[in-house]
C-alpha cells in the first residue's frame, strides 16, 4: 500500500491540465479586460466625435447622435449602439449640444449586459452670429 501512496507516475499530466486551465483562464480574461477597455474608449471618443460634429453651425442636431452611432458600428460591430440621443441645451450657462450613447458592457466577447454603458458629451454650439 506504502508503494502506491509513494507513486508519482501519472502526476505531470495531472498538473499540466491544471496549470493549463488557470493559465487559460487567465489570459482569457486578461484579453477580455483589454476588448472592454478598447470598447470603452471607441464609444467615449465617438460620441466626441458626435457632439462636435452636431455643434457645427450648418449641421442638424440629430446628425450628431447618427454619426456617433455609425463611429461605433465601423470600428466595434452593426447593433452595439443600443440608443443614440443628441439634444441643445444652455444649461452650462451657453449654448451646447449634447451626444449621449448608450451601449451594452461587454463580459464575454461583446456580449454582456444591456445598457450597461452611457456616455454624455457636451460641446459649445456654434452660430453664424
Amino acid at each position: 500500500m506504502r508503494r502506491l501512496l509513494s507513486e508519482e507516475r501519472g502526476s505531470t499530466p495531472v498538473e499540466f491540465v491544471l496549470v493549463g486551465v488557470l493559465l487559460t483562464v487567465l489570459t482569457l480574461g486578461v484579453l477580455q479586460l483589454g476588448l472592454a477597455v478598447y470598447v470603452r474608449n471607441v464609444v467615449h471618443d465617438a460620441t466626441v466625435e458626435g457632439a462636435y460634429h452636431a455643434a457645427l453651425a450648418d449641421v442638424e442636431t440629430s446628425a450628431g447622435a447618427a454619426r456617433a452611432r455609425e463611429v461605433v458600428d465601423r470600428a466595434v460591430g452593426g447593433g452595439f449602439v443600443e440608443s443614440a440621443t443628441a439634444t441643445e441645451s444652455g444649461a452650462l450657462g451657453y449654448e451646447t449640444v449634447s451626444v449621449t450613447l448608450t451601449t451594452r458592457l461587454p463580459l464575454i466577447g461583446l456580449l454582456g449586459v444591456p445598457h450597461g454603458w452611457e456616455v454624455t458629451v457636451h460641446a459649445p454650439a456654434e452660430s453664424f452670429d
